[in-house]
């Protein structure tokens, strides 16, 4: 958004020696657009607040007590922060088309927003994301820090599977096998459950780019068929084609080789 916004503007818009343009650029809409203004003063607020928390961090403890809490803001955040709370405030959608209204104030020729086109589709596209509500951000580990409820009961089955060694009527704890081109098969140490879950779903190492279940695999000639998880992920360099039984996505093997 930030460099839709940024192309084609025009120097005098955004003010020669501001190293900041999208702030340059809001307060000057701000001059005519209301929404635009009181957005700058609650920009202006978090920015004081930034910098207040630096100075302490180094050293300079003033009104240590009277400031207010600062929110965790990563340094991707504080770069853009005022695109940040313009979509956080919802008023983002309104400022963007403020400026396509009224491009031939502020923009060049060839700029984004001055197309009859693409500007007013920028505009509409903005509305989506900025009826959201931004309640909580993700972390850098939440694929597996707020699972669904399906993946809560997975993971109890798994973990029992470990505690509930002494249970008479204990299942076989779950492991991985694979078939070399030889034929023999190969025993690995049973997973985790973050793995196995990040096995069978999106995770932050490969895409998700397929799954269906109850996909019928025969393993050999004298065997039926079994239904099971079926997976196509998209790594970094690689693709993988994943096929799990039912019976070890539910935790038992029961009989099956």
């Amino acid at each position: 958004v930030e460099a839709c916004v940024l192309y084609g503007l025009k120097r005098r818009a955004a003010g020669f020696l501001r190293s900041n343009k999208i702030a340059a650029l809001f307060m000057k809409v701000g001059k005519s657009f209301p929404l635009a203004e009181e957005l700058c003063k609650k920009v202006q607020d978090l920015e004081q607040l930034i910098e207040n928390a630096r100075n302490q961090v180094q050293g300079i403890p003033e009104n240590v007590r009277k400031m207010p809490k600062l929110p965790n803001l990563s340094p991707q955040a504080i770069k853009h922060l005022w695109i940040r709370t313009a979509l956080f405030e919802k008023v983002l959608d309104k400022i963007v088309h403020y400026l396509v209204e009224n491009s031939s104030k502020y923009y060049e020729k060839e700029a984004l927003l001055m197309d009859p086109v693409d500007g007013p589709i920028l505009a509409s596209l903005l509305v989506g994301p900025c009826a959201l509500e931004y309640t909580k951000m993700k972390t850098a580990d939440h694929f597996w820090t707020d699972p669904s409820a399906d993946e809560l009961v997975q993971r109890h089955r798994i973990h029992s599977l470990h505690c509930r060694q002494d249970s008479p009527t204990k299942r076989p704890a779950l492991c991985i096998q694979k078939r070399h081109s030889s034929g023999s098969m190969d025993d690995r140490p049973s997973l985790s459950a973050r793995d196995y879950v990040e096995s069978l779903h999106q995770n932050s190492r490969a895409t998700l780019l397929y799954g269906k279940n109850n996909v019928l695999v025969q393993p050999r000639d004298d065997m039926e068929a079994i239904p099971g998880y079926l997976s196509l992920h998209q790594a970094a360099d690689i693709m993988a084609l994943k096929w799990t039984p039912n019976q070890l996505m539910n935790g038992s093997v029961g009989d099956l080789d």
